[in-house]
């Protein structure tokens, strides 16, 4: 297919979203709700289907030798299609966000003044490796009203390509027109930054992905971009942490799922915390298979860890790999952190609240934590569904992206005949 032939059918599919965004937003949350639901039980029908096409993307992830992390991140099972069936389900019983009157008053001269929230109409998701994030962001799209034009990596393209068409079956069984759900199947680029430009359709374009991604849709967008970050998540171990809360935070954040962005890749301990617990700490790393890149001060205490880089400070391991930074104040920490975070997700273990208040105050990100785990970063964990993503911007939206992330306001005025 030619160049010009693959941006004609861009351009048609994104106007097709446009004209559906119209018909969704006028919608009840009935017939939103209703929709949903069979979109699940439908998912669920069709995973064979599904997983069949996954195998294919899998077996061209192993041939060309993707990193296992990246494959945790492509790979589905029925359990998973069964997981994100049950996110659209959640999505459908939250509250809909659309027309709600956020405030209102009534001029002197009897005009009365509405702010009313609406659908944004047109989300452009541009994603990488995970086939959840197709059925997460549709889910939160439609129930918002909005129409979505999904663009999925080409690791993940059997996989989401399987999924939208089960999705669009389903929703010819509903009253969301199916040209609201748009999949991008071309991976030639140029069809992807077709939808940077594409203002006059689109009204804003979420990446979620890795720095690459993020950093491309960033700075050739001319659509609005609500920007997702990366994750080089860190925990603080302050000289007054609770040992056992210490390290059972450590190991969740660090081994309950390494290769999502809310996984902990730094963790910084005060020196004199180090010094009375190295050994509990020691054997927290070996029973969970966790190695270290450390600081100098932290090679002598913790065997087999490596001698840490200027790069380790800033990777986002997405694996059992973990930097180990020592300091002797929580002063020195916060620096640490607002030279290598990505604000995103930060955490203190402290049994002093002033401590804790001080770090909570003056750290810069997106989700913080004081005794607890980052990988809470999550918009199902956190009570809002499925999640169309983790913003570390600070206009519009921030922190793991719900429901009332994808809607805007209008001022709705209503009078009486009020000239000025």
């Amino acid at each position: 297919m030619s160049v010009a032939k693959e941006v004609t059918n861009v351009e048609a599919q994104v106007i097709a979203a446009k004209k559906a965004a119209k018909r969704v937003g006028l919608l009840s949350t009935e017939e939103k709700n209703e929709a949903l639901y069979i979109l699940a039980d439908t998912l669920e029908k069709n995973h064979q289907v599904i997983l069949a096409a996954n195998e294919k993307d899998l077996l061209v992830g192993r041939e060309k030798g993707y990193e296992e992390a990246y494959l945790d991140r492509l790979a589905l099972s029925k359990e998973r299609i069964v997981d994100f069936a049950e996110g659209l389900r959640q999505v459908a019983k939250l509250k809909d966000p659309a027309g709600e009157i956020l405030s209102s008053w009534t001029l002197e001269n009897g005009l009365l003044v509405e702010k009313v929230t609406v659908p944004l109409g047109v989300i452009g998701m541009i994603y990488e490796a995970r086939p959840n994030v197709t059925v997460d962001a549709t889910g939160l799209a439609l129930k918002s009203g909005n129409a979505i034009i999904l663009k999925g990596g080409s690791s993940a393209l059997s996989s989401n390509k399987a999924i939208v068409q089960v999705m669009q079956g389903a929703l010819n069984k509903t009253k969301i027109p199916k040209e609201a759900v748009q999949f991008i199947a071309s991976t030639d680029r140029v069809a992807t930054q077709q939808l940077f430009t594409m203002k006059e359709h689109i009204d804003v374009l979420i990446p979620r992905g890795g720095a690459s991604l993020i950093s491309a849709v960033v700075n050739n967008a001319t659509v609005p971009v609500l920007e997702t970050g990366v994750g080089n998540c860190h925990l603080y171990i302050d000289v007054e942490a609770d040992v056992e809360k210490a390290l059972n935070i450590l190991v969740n954040a660090k081994t309950d799922r390494p290769a999502v962005c809310n996984a902990l890749e730094t963790v910084i301990i005060h020196k004199k915390w180090l010094e009375k617990n190295s050994e509990l700490l020691i054997t927290a790393f070996k029973e969970h298979g966790i190695s270290i890149h450390g600081d100098k001060v932290a090679l002598s205490y913790i065997p087999n860890a490596v001698l840490a880089n200027e790069a380790d400070w800033a990777n986002e391991y997405l694996s059992l790999e973990l930097a180990v930074k020592t300091v002797d104040s929580l002063d020195e920490a916060i620096v640490h952190i607002e030279t290598y975070g990505t604000k995103h997700s930060e955490a203190i273990v402290t049994e002093n609240k002033a401590t804790a208040k001080k770090f909570m105050s003056l750290v810069d990100a997106s989700a913080l934590y004081h005794n607890a785990s980052t990988r809470f970063t999550d918009g199902g964990a956190l009570g809002f569904g499925a999640e169309i993503g983790i913003s570390t911007q600070k206009l519009h939206a921030r922190g793991p992206m719900g429901l009332p992330a994808l809607m805007t306001i209008k001022y709705m005025m209503s009078g009486n005949g009020q000239t000025r």
